[in-house]
């Protein structure tokens, strides 16, 4: 069983929605408008790069772009690793959270 920690989790999920578009900006402006916490880009590589060591993620450079200055960018991809442990991360907090309703979570009445 490969659990993962909340913030892997988020990683994880924003380069899945990201697809061909992952990269540190794009990134740290998803974890910002996901979590409402303003994330800064120096923040992502150390996240990413310790996904992209347990073979969550895999990286690669694009062609050089224009408004980059010739420059490449360093393009994230999810894993089939990666996706197995978020599905996984996903049946376990389903399982967790099976006959929790948000209504006795507000109102602090447990349903056992």
């Amino acid at each position: 069983m490969k659990i993962l920690t909340r913030q892997e989790e988020m990683f994880l999920l924003a380069v899945w929605r990201l697809g061909d578009n992952a990269y540190g900006v794009t990134i740290a402006d998803k974890l910002t408008e996901t979590t409402s916490k303003k994330w800064i880009v120096g923040q992502v590589y150390v996240p990413l790069e310790r996904l992209e060591q347990k073979g969550y993620l895999k990286s690669y450079y694009s062609e050089p772009v224009r408004e980059r200055g010739g420059r490449s960018k360093r393009l994230y991809m999810i894993t089939k690793t990666g996706l197995d442990a978020l599905i996984e991360i996903k049946s376990v907090e389903n399982s967790i959270w099976k006959d929790i309703s948000m209504f006795s979570l507000e109102n602090g009445k447990r349903t056992d």
